[in-house]
C-alpha cells in the first residue's frame, strides 16, 4: 500500500475510525475489506468488536436470517463469517455465490457502529442467536431473528409463556374474555406476550401489569419510537415490568411489511397463542398459522357465526387449525401447566437398565415438574431421531408420561 495512505491512516488515530476509514476507502480502491475491518476494531473493546461483527452480518444485502443461522451454525460466530474466504461461504447451504460476493464486499460498518451508540445510549440489550439470553423458543423456528434489541427486564425464557392477540376493533365481549384470562393466569407465573397494537394487544398487556405479570411487546419497528404512539405511557410502564423487543434496528418505520415479521416473533416465542377475536383476514389469521408451523398449540375462542370480528376464530376452529378456548382452567390442563406434583420414583431406575440417551433424558426430567419437548431437544445435545427413540422407549417402560401441551413428566 503507498506510504501516503498509511499516513492518512495515522492522522485518523484521533479521529471517529470507522468514518475516516470510509473517507479514505472511497478514495482510495487498493484499501481491501480484510484491511478494513482489522483496521476497525484497533479501536473497540471485544464486547464492541462482536457485536458489529453481529450487526454488520444482519445489513450484508440479500442476506435473511436464514441463511445468517446456517452461517453462524458453519463458522460459529459473526466475525469469522466475515473472515471467511468467497469460497468456503459459497459452498454453505443456501449462500451460494451472490451472498458471499455479497458479505465479501459489504463495507457500511458505520452504520453498525450508529447502532452500538444508539444500544449504549438507551440501554438496549442486543440478543445475538447464539447469546444465552436469547429466546430459546425461537431458535427451535426454522426463521429465527439473528439479532434482537430488547428493552426491559423479564426473563424472555420464563417457563410459561402465551402469547395473546386479536381484532384491533374488539367487542366488550373480547375486552371481558381476555381480562378473565390474564387474571386467571395470574396464580402462575406467565409471561404475556403480544404486538402492542390497539385492542386485544393492548388489553393483554393492561392486564397483565394489572395483575403483577410481565409482559413483553413485539415491535415492528425500531427502538427509536413506539407505534401507535397512544401507547407511549404504555410501553414505558412495560419496560419496568416486562420489555418491548424488535429484530428492526433504531430508525426503521413500523412500515406494513414488517408486520408479518412481527408476527412470527409472537408466534414463535411462546408455549400457545390465543386468538381471542379476529376477523376472515388480518395479522391475527398469520400469526396463527405461523404457530401452527412451527408446532405451537393454538387457541381460539369461538364466536357468533354471524359476528365478522369472530370469523377467523370460528374458521380456525372448524379447519383444526385451534383448539376451543372455553375458559383458563382447559387452557392450563391442555399446556400441562395444572398438574399435580408427585414425588419422584428415583427407586425405579435400579430396576431399569437405560441407554446413556434414556439417561440424559431423565436427568433433565428431575430438575422439573415437567419438561416440554423443545427444551428436552435445545439440552439434551442429541438429534431429533435419537430424542423420539428414547422418550418412546422411556413410554413403554413406564418410566415417564407424555401430558398435553407436548410435556413430559417421570412416573
Amino acid at each position: 500500500m503507498p506510504c501516503k495512505i498509511w499516513n492518512k491512516i495515522l492522522h485518523c488515530y484521533f479521529l471517529d475510525s470507522l468514518v475516516a476509514l470510509q473517507k479514505i476507502s472511497h478514495q482510495n480502491s487498493n484499501i481491501n475489506s480484510r484491511i478494513k475491518i482489522n483496521f476497525i476494531f484497533i479501536f473497540s473493546s471485544p464486547m464492541d468488536k462482536d457485536l458489529l461483527y453481529q450487526i454488520a452480518l444482519t445489513l450484508v444485502p440479500n442476506l435473511g436470517c436464514v441463511p445468517v443461522k446456517s452461517l453462524v451454525s458453519f463458522f460459529g460466530n459473526a466475525e469469522a463469517v466475515f473472515k471467511a474466504k468467497k469460497r468456503d461461504l459459497s459452498a454453505i447451504d443456501q449462500i451460494g455465490t451472490i451472498k458471499a460476493e455479497s458479505i465479501k464486499s459489504f463495507d457500511n460498518f458505520i452504520a453498525a457502529e450508529d447502532e452500538i451508540k444508539f444500544i449504549e445510549k438507551y440501554k438496549i440489550h442486543p440478543l445475538f442467536i447464539t447469546s444465552d439470553d436469547y429466546p430459546k423458543r425461537l431458535l427451535n423456528c426454522y426463521d429465527p431473528p439473528a439479532l434482537l434489541y430488547y428493552r426491559g427486564n423479564a426473563d424472555l425464557n420464563e417457563s410459561k409463556i402465551i402469547s395473546v392477540i386479536g381484532t384491533r376493533a374488539n367487542t366488550d365481549y373480547g375486552k371481558q374474555i381476555t381480562e378473565q384470562l390474564i387474571t386467571d393466569l395470574s396464580v402462575m407465573k406467565v409471561l404475556v406476550v403480544s404486538g402492542l397494537a390497539y385492542g386485544i394487544d393492548a388489553i393483554a398487556h393492561k392486564s397483565a401489569l394489572q395483575n403483577d405479570l410481565d409482559t413483553i411487546g413485539i415491535l415492528a419497528h425500531g427502538l427509536h419510537t413506539i407505534y401507535p404512539h397512544h401507547h407511549k405511557s404504555l410501553a414505558k410502564e412495560m419496560i419496568l415490568h416486562g420489555g418491548l423487543l424488535t429484530e428492526f434496528r433504531n430508525g426503521t418505520k413500523p412500515d406494513k411489511f414488517n408486520f408479518p415479521s412481527r408476527n412470527r416473533i409472537v408466534a414463535g416465542m411462546s408455549d400457545a397463542t390465543i386468538v381471542i377475536e379476529t376477523a376472515i383476514k388480518g395479522g391475527s389469521m398469520i400469526t396463527a398459522e405461523l404457530a401452527n408451523n412451527y408446532n405451537r398449540d393454538v387457541f381460539a375462542l369461538p364466536g357468533k357465526i354471524t359476528d365478522s370480528k369472530s370469523a377467523g376464530c370460528n374458521y380456525l376452529i372448524q379447519n383444526n387449525k385451534a383448539i376451543l378456548f372455553t375458559d383458563s382452567k382447559d387452557l392450563m390442563e391442555n399446556l400441562g401447566w395444572h398438574e399435580k406434583k408427585f414425588s419422584r420414583k428415583k427407586q425405579r431406575e435400579l430396576f431399569i437398565e437405560l441407554s446413556d440417551d434414556e439417561k440424559i433424558i431423565i436427568k433433565m426430567l428431575q430438575q422439573k415438574d415437567a419438561v416440554h419437548i423443545d427444551e428436552i431437544n435445545l439440552g439434551c445435545n442429541l438429534s431429533s431421531s435419537a430424542i423420539a427413540a428414547a422418550i418412546l422407549n422411556l413410554e413403554l417402560q413406564n418410566v415417564i408420561t407424555s401430558l398435553p401441551g407436548k410435556m413430559y413428566k417421570l412416573l
